[in-house]
C-alpha cells in the first residue's frame, strides 16, 4: 500500500482513535483516503514504525527539543489504533505551558511506514509591559519585583505572579485594596509579540486608627503597644478639656490659659505630669500596615509575656477592621494565663566545673520570674563566637566547642517550674585547618602572623574574637566584613577555620595649597603606605602604584612656605623585625628650615632669610616589643632620638633666665624615650569598646651632673625627664539600633603630662614642654618639640588662671605641667571603611601649670560643645568641632561670640 496524498488526523488529549481529516463531512472521500480510514476503522491493531518526525509552526522553539519533549522519535513503533503514544505526546507538550494549540498529524504511510507531523500554536512573547495609573518612580520600583523578561513567552503564571507581586508592593505600602486588572494587546510591530498593561487602582490609602487590647490584666496597653514595632497607630493629640482639672487635686481651672499659667510655677518634671494627661503625641509614625510585620509583632508581644513569666499567653483572637473614614481599626484579645516562677535548677553531666560555678554564671535563683528565653540564653542554648557571659562561653572559651546544654522540664506545681539542665560537654576541640580568602594584595603570612588561632592548639573562643581584632586593627581590610566560619569534627575532635577579608585602601593622601601673608604659596604634600613592601621596591611588577602587601608603613610628607618655611619627613615601619616575633622596629628622620623674614622696620624681607633662620634636623630610631605579662595586650617601645636646633641671627627663641636671648647657638638633644602601651580597643578608626593606656619616660644623661655643659649656652644640651599617661575607655551604650547595628558610643579619658629638671639650680628645658589650647594644630611648626595639647573652645592659653586667655607669645611660657579630662558621646552615621562619619557630643576640662607649687588638679577650664569626623581612605581624617569655653563668659555677657570657637582638623586627631 502507498498512499501519497497528504491526509490530516488530529489526535486530541486523552484520545487514541482518528477524528479528523482533510474533506469536510459533505464531500466524499476519495479511493486513497477511504482506504486510510478504513485502517483506522479496522479493530485489529497494525504495527506502523516512525520513518520521520516534521515539526510545523515552531519560531521561537527549537525543533529537535521540541520533538525530544514529545516523546517520539524516529524508529518508534506504534500500533493503530490502540496505541496511546500520540495522546502522551500532546499531552507533554502542553505541560510545557508555552502553546495555546498542539496537533499531531500522519503525513504519510508507505507500506508499514509512517511520517509524523507536530503542529503547534506558540503563545504569544512579550514586547513590553507597562503600568498605568501610578507614578514613575513606583513603576520603577516595580520593574525590579515583578520579574518580567521581554522577547519570553506569555504564561498565565507569569501574568498571575506579576499581579501577586504588584498586590504585595502597595500593600505594604497601606493599600490593602488594590486591585489590578491585565489588558493584552497585540504589538503591530512584531509577529506573535503582545503588550501587557497592568491597570492598577489603588484605591485609598489605609492608616491604622487604633490598636486595642483585650483581657490584658496585668501588662498595661500602652507597654505592649510598645512592643509592636512594625504596627503603628496614626500621629494624633489628645485634646485638653474645656475645663482641665489638676492631676495633683481636684482643682478645676475655668480656661486651659489658667492651667497652663500655675504649671508654670512648678518645676520641670512637676510640669511634665502637669501636662501630661491633656497632650500625648506620637511622631515620626507611618501607621501602615503590613501583614508580615503584624504577624511579627504579634510574637513579639507573646516573648514579653514569656519574659514576664506568662509562658502560657495566648492571643487568642485578633480582628481588623474599617472605620468610617476608612482607616483601619485593630482589636487584639490576650489569654495572660498565671504567672510562673522558676523553682529548683539542678545540673546533670557537668563534670568539669562545680554545680555552685554553673549556678554562678547562669545568673537565675529559685524563685525569680520565669523566662524561657533568658534560661536559653544563660547556658548558651545558641553558640555564638562572638562573645557573651553564659554558661556556653565558659565552656567554649577553654576548648569544649561540642559542649551542649539543654534546659529539661521536670516538674510544675502550682505556679512553679522545676528545670534540669543536661549537659554534654563532648571532648576539648582542636583546631585543624586555618585558610584565609579575600586577601588579593595583602600576601597571606602578614595575616597569618596575626592570628592566635593556630594549628594544633586548644580552640578557644577568646582566641578567635582576638584573631578577628587584631586583623582589623591592620586597618587593611573593611572591619565589618572580616568573617569566620567553623567547620567542626566531632568523631576526630577537631575544628577547622576559614577567616575571610575584603580589602579596603588603606593609604593616605595629604594635600593642601594657600596663599597670603604676604610671603606667597603654602602647601603641603604628603602620603602614607600602610602596606608597603620595602622587599619589593626593586620589583617592577609590584609596582601598583607602589610594591604592596608585607604590611610596612611608609609615610613621606613635605611641607613649604617658599622661602620662609620648609620640611622633609620621612619615616618606616616594619611591624614584625625578622617575621617570626611581634617585634616592631621604626627609623624616621626630618629636616626643618624656619627662616626669619620679618623685615626690621616692617614688613616682608626675603633677604634676611638668608642669614637669619633656626634649621632643625632629627633622627629616631625605636624598637617595639609584645609583652607576655600581664598579659599579651602590653607592648613596650623603646626609642633613641636625636635632635639638633641651629640658630642664626635669630633673637627671641632661646631665652635665659635672666631675659636676655640666644641668637647664634646649637642645641643638642639627645633622649631615651620608654613606652609602655595597653591597648584592647577593637578597631582603630571607630572604636566601640576597649581601652588604651600609654605611660611613657623621655630622658636625656644628666649632663651638668657629670661636668659635661659647662658653656655659656645653656641649652648646648638639652637635660630633661618627661613623663606622661594618656588613659581611654570605649564602652557601647543603650542596644543596637537598625539592621546596621549602630550604636552610640562613650569614650571616657584622662590624661597627664610633667617635664622636670634633674636639680633646682637648673631651669626648665624649653624644650619637650606642653601647648594647651585651641584645636591641636602646631604653632611656629613645633620647631621645640613641644606636645600639643587640643582644648576645644579655648584658645592656646599661657595662664593657668581660667578667666584669663591671652594667645601665647613667646616659646618658654609653655606649661611644665598639665591635665586633661574628655567625656565624648559619639554616634555613627556610616561605619562603611570607604566614609566613617560620626557625631559626637563633648565635654572637656584641662588646664596648665609652670611648677609643682601653683599645680592644682581641680582649677581646670571646661568646655561643652558638638563635632563630626569624617574618615576618608586616601585623606584621613576630617574634623569639625564647635567649644563653647564655660569659663570664658564675662559677668553680663549675651550670646556665644566670645566663649565659643570653631575647629578644624586634617589628617590627625589632636591629643
Amino acid at each position: 500500500m502507498h498512499i501519497t496524498r497528504r491526509i490530516l488526523f488530529t489526535f486530541l488529549i486523552g484520545c487514541s482513535s482518528f477524528l479528523a481529516q482533510s474533506q469536510t463531512p459533505t464531500e466524499p472521500l476519495s479511493a486513497a483516503d477511504a482506504e486510510l480510514q478504513n485502517i483506522f476503522k479496522s479493530r485489529v491493531p497494525v504495527e506502523y514504525t516512525i520513518k520521520d518526525i516534521v515539526v510545523k509552526g515552531a519560531k521561537h522553539f527549537d525543533n529537535q527539543l521540541l520533538i525530544s519533549i514529545s516523546g517520539l522519535a524516529v524508529g518508534d513503533k506504534i500500533s493503530i489504533p490502540g496505541s496511546d503514544k500520540f495522546a502522551k505526546s500532546i499531552q507533554n507538550i502542553w505541560n510545557q505551558k508555552y502553546f495555546a494549540n498542539v496537533q499531531i498529524s500522519i503525513l504519510k504511510i508507505v507500506n508499514n511506514d509512517i511520517t509524523i507531523q507536530i503542529e503547534v500554536q506558540e503563545r504569544p512573547v512579550l514586547s513590553d509591559f507597562k503600568f498605568v495609573n501610578i507614578k514613575k518612580s513606583q513603576a520603577e520600583d516595580l520593574e525590579t519585583k515583578i520579574a518580567l523578561v521581554r522577547n519570553r513567552v506569555i504564561t498565565e503564571n507569569m501574568k498571575r505572579n506579576a499581579v501577586e507581586a504588584i498586590t504585595k508592593y502597595f500593600y505594604e505600602k497601606g493599600f490593602p485594596k488594590i486591585t489590578v486588572t491585565i489588558e493584552e494587546t497585540a504589538d503591530t510591530r512584531l509577529p506573535n509579540s503582545n503588550i501587557v498593561k497592568f491597570i492598577i487602582d489603588k484605591g485609598k490609602k489605609v492608616r491604622i486608627n487604633e490598636v486595642a487590647f483585650y483581657g490584658n490584666e496585668t501588662v498595661p496597653e500602652q507597654k505592649l503597644k510598645k512592643k509592636m514595632k512594625g504596627t503603628k497607630e496614626m500621629s494624633k493629640a489628645t485634646l485638653f478639656p474645656e475645663k482641665p482639672t489638676s492631676v495633683f487635686g481636684t482643682k478645676t481651672y475655668p480656661t486651659f490659659k489658667e492651667y497652663i499659667k500655675e504649671a508654670g510655677f512648678l518645676s520641670v518634671s512637676k510640669t511634665k505630669e502637669f501636662l501630661d494627661p491633656f497632650f500625648r503625641f506620637k511622631f515620626f509614625s507611618s501607621a501602615k500596615f503590613s501583614q508580615k510585620k503584624f504577624t511579627e509583632d504579634k510574637e513579639a508581644i507573646l516573648e514579653y509575656y514569656n519574659s514576664l513569666g506568662y509562658r502560657d499567653a495566648q492571643i487568642v483572637e485578633d480582628t481588623i477592621y474599617y472605620t468610617e473614614k476608612g482607616n483601619m481599626n485593630i482589636d487584639l484579645k490576650v489569654n495572660e494565663g498565671r504567672k510562673y516562677y522558676f523553682g529548683n535548677i539542678n545540673w546533670k553531666g557537668a563534670t568539669k566545673y562545680k554545680d555552685s560555678i554553673l549556678n554562678l554564671v547562669l545568673g537565675i535563683k529559685k524563685g525569680d520570674i520565669y523566662n524561657l528565653e533568658l534560661l536559653e540564653k544563660r547556658v548558651g542554648k545558641k553558640l555564638s563566637l562572638d562573645g557573651g557571659a553564659d554558661v556556653s562561653s565558659l565552656y567554649v572559651d577553654d576548648g569544649y566547642l561540642f559542649f551542649r546544654a539543654d534546659p529539661i522540664e521536670t516538674a510544675v506545681y502550682g505556679d512553679t517550674i522545676d528545670y534540669e539542665i543536661r549537659v554534654t560537654e563532648g571532648p576539648e576541640a582542636i583546631i585543624g585547618t586555618v585558610d584565609i580568602t579575600g586577601n588579593d594584595k595583602t600576601k597571606e603570612h602578614v595575616i597569618r602572623r596575626e592570628l592566635r588561632t593556630v594549628p594544633g592548639n586548644k580552640f578557644k573562643r577568646s582566641d578567635l574574637i582576638r584573631s578577628q581584632r587584631e586583623i582589623a586593627n591592620l586597618q587593611f581590610f573593611d572591619p565589618e566584613k572580616i568573617g569566620v566560619n567553623y567547620d567542626p569534627n566531632q568523631e576526630k575532635g577537631t575544628v577547622d577555620l576559614h577567616y575571610s577579608v575584603v580589602e579596603k585602601s588603606s593609604d593616605q593622601l595629604e594635600l593642601s595649597a594657600g596663599w597670603g601673608g604676604g610671603i606667597g604659596l603654602t602647601g603641603t604634600l604628603g602620603v602614607v603606605f600602610n602596606n608597603f613592601s620595602i622587599k619589593n621596591i626593586w620589583n617592577k611588577k609590584a609596582w601598583d602604584p607602589l610594591p604592596v602587601g608585607d604590611g610596612q608603613k611608609l609615610s613621606l610628607r613635605y611641607q613649604a612656605n617658599g622661602k620662609f618655611f620648609h620640611s622633609y619627613n620621612l619615616s618606616f615601619t616594619e611591624p614584625w623585625l625578622g617575621g617570626k616575633k611581634r617585634n616592631s622596629f621604626t627609623v624616621s628622620t626630618y629636616n626643618t628650615v624656619y627662616r626669619n623674614v620679618q623685615s626690621v622696620f616692617g614688613g616682608i624681607d626675603k633677604q634676611r632669610g638668608d642669614t637669619s633662620f633656626l634649621k632643625t634636623f632629627g633622627v629616631s630610631v625605636a624598637l617595639g616589643k609584645q609583652l607576655k605579662w600581664p598579659d599579651d595586650y602590653f607592648s613596650f617601645v623603646t626609642s633613641l632620638n636625636y635632635t639638633r636646633y641651629k640658630l642664626s641671627n635669630y633673637d627671641n627663641i632661646f631665652r635665659l633666665a635672666n631675659g636676655t636671648s640666644l641668637s647664634n647657638e646649637t642645641s643638642n638633644n639627645i633622649n631615651l624615650k620608654l613606652v609602655l602601651n595597653r591597648s584592647s580597643i577593637n578597631q582603630p578608626t571607630f572604636p566601640s569598646s576597649g581601652s588604651s593606656f600609654t605611660l611613657s619616660a623621655q630622658l636625656t644623661p644628666p649632663y651638668k651632673l657629670l661636668g659635661l655643659n659647662q658653656t655659656s649656652n645653656p641649652y648646648r644640651l638639652v637635660e630633661f625627664h618627661k613623663w606622661r599617661f594618656n588613659g581611654e575607655w570605649y564602652m557601647p551604650i543603650g542596644r543596637k539600633k537598625g539592621e546596621d547595628g549602630k550604636q552610640m558610643v562613650l569614650k571616657l579619658a584622662a590624661k597627664y603630662g610633667f617635664i622636670g629638671r634633674y636639680n633646682k639650680s637648673q631651669e626648665i628645658s624649653p624644650f619637650e614642654r606642653f601647648q594647651v589650647g585651641d584645636a591641636g594644630l602646631t604653632n611656629n611648626f613645633g620647631i621645640l618639640g613641644y606636645d600639643i595639647i587640643a582644648h576645644r573652645g579655648y584658645p592656646i592659653y599661657e595662664t593657668s588662671e581660667p578667666r584669663k586667655n591671652p594667645d601665647i607669645s613667646q616659646p618658654n611660657q609653655f606649661f611644665t605641667i598639665f591635665n586633661k579630662y574628655q567625656m565624648e558621646l559619639r554616634y555613627p552615621f556610616s561605619t562603611n571603611p570607604n566614609s566613617t562619619i560620626y557625631g559626637l557630643a563633648f565635654f572637656e576640662a584641662a588646664n596648665g601649670w609652670y611648677n609643682t607649687k601653683d599645680y592644682n588638679p581641680f582649677q581646670l577650664r571646661r568646655s561643652v560643645g558638638v563635632g563630626m569626623r569624617f574618615f576618608l581612605p586616601m585623606f584621613g581624617l576630617l574634623g569639625f568641632d564647635y567649644g563653647i569655653g564655660l569659663d570664658r563668659f564675662t559677668p553680663g555677657q549675651k550670646g556665644f561670640k566670645d566663649a565659643a570657637k570653631f575647629t578644624f582638623m586634617l589628617g590627625f586627631e589632636p591629643e
